[in-house]
């Protein structure tokens, strides 16, 4: 586990935390135990947001002024991982110590090689737990490193580390071009990633307001950029725990479903649940989800009318009508 490295980076003077200045911890998950770091002097940095609320709900300062130290949790996604790596450097003074630290399937060794050819200075490298971690010392950025918005087919933006930053995935795709003209009213798009379903739903005429709720900050903020619409409301915020200011008339959606890594249908059924909550008991979910997935057995007992309407050998389309409420 990586508070196993970490302890093990401390205890050997692998990683030395200076005297003084805040020590910045970069993309740390919910559960992480950072508790070997002097609390008081660490501000967590994360854009996503119930990591983010775990952090803060703990106790730990959310921004920083000085740093002195980081600890960066690497992502699997290599070019994110670079740029959390040149964010670290761009908080720092030369020569701070950033320990990198990672998962085997996170890429740490492929990392490092590239830190070496760039000519950042490392120190040794600790292996435990599965993981590696290792120290760079913070200087210029390499070209290249830093986060840089890129275009894709339609003329999105997106940036690195986002769901998708290639192009609109195809379970999107699908969606997408099976909404009727008719949907209207007060609309959400709970997982709204960097916009490619709101476009969608803002070109029904009839949409009066749409909620992009999303929890990666990168995505959302490529959102603002990508949908300009003034119907458009944006909330950075986790799908599964949102309440909507008023109930939707629909919900269009293409939820996660992973936690960390691992495969989790019951995160695609916390957002069905939550599009449950959220609707008028007129209301329609629309939803994309990948066919392996078991979202009848969610479905069925929260809504009227469930049906398929289209798909192909990797995903469902799926109309939900009329949420069923408890009768109290």
């Amino acid at each position: 586990m990586r508070s196993a490295r970490l302890e093990m980076a401390l205890e050997s003077g692998a990683f030395v935390v200076p005297p003084e200045g805040d020590v910045v911890v970069l993309a740390p998950q919910a559960g992480d135990d950072l508790s070997a770091l002097p609390k008081l002097r660490v501000v967590v940095l994360t854009g996503f947001k119930p990591d983010y609320d775990h952090f803060q709900r703990l106790g730990y300062r959310m921004d920083t002024a000085r740093a002195t130290a980081a600890v960066l949790c690497l992502p699997r996604a290599k070019a994110e991982a670079l740029a959390l790596i040149a964010q670290a450097f761009s908080l720092l003074p030369a020569g701070a110590p950033v320990l990198v630290d990672g998962q085997k399937t996170d890429g740490p060794e492929a990392v490092l090689k590239l830190a070496c050819a760039a000519g950042i200075a490392h120190g040794e490298v600790i292996s435990k737990a599965h993981g590696k971690a290792f120290v760079l010392r913070a200087g210029p950025a390499p070209a290249g490193w830093t986060a840089a918005p890129r275009r894709v087919a339609g003329g999105f933006v997106t940036r690195p580390g986002v769901f998708s930053a290639d192009g609109p995935d195809r379970g999107s795709e699908l969606l997408a071009a099976v909404l009727p003209d008719k949907i209207k009213g007060h609309v959400a798009d709970l997982g709204a990633g960097w916009g490619y379903l709101a476009r969608a739903i803002l070109a029904r005429q009839g949409v009066t307001s749409l909620d992009l709720v999303e929890a990666d900050r990168e995505a959302l903020d490529c959102a603002r950029e990508n949908i300009t619409d003034p119907r458009a409301q944006f909330h950075w915020a986790d799908a599964t725990g949102f309440k909507p200011a008023r109930p939707w008339d629909a919900v269009v959606m293409n939820p996660p479903f992973h936690t960390s890594r691992a495969a989790d249908p019951e995160l695609g059924a916390a957002f069905i649940r939550a599009a449950h909550r959220g609707l008028l008991p007129t209301g329609t979910l629309w939803l994309v989800a990948n066919r392996h997935l078991p979202y009848d057995r969610i479905l069925t007992p929260l809504f009227r009318s469930v049906e398929d309407i289209g798909g192909d050998a990797a995903f469902r389309l799926i109309r939900a009508a009329n949420p069923i409420r408890a009768r109290l």
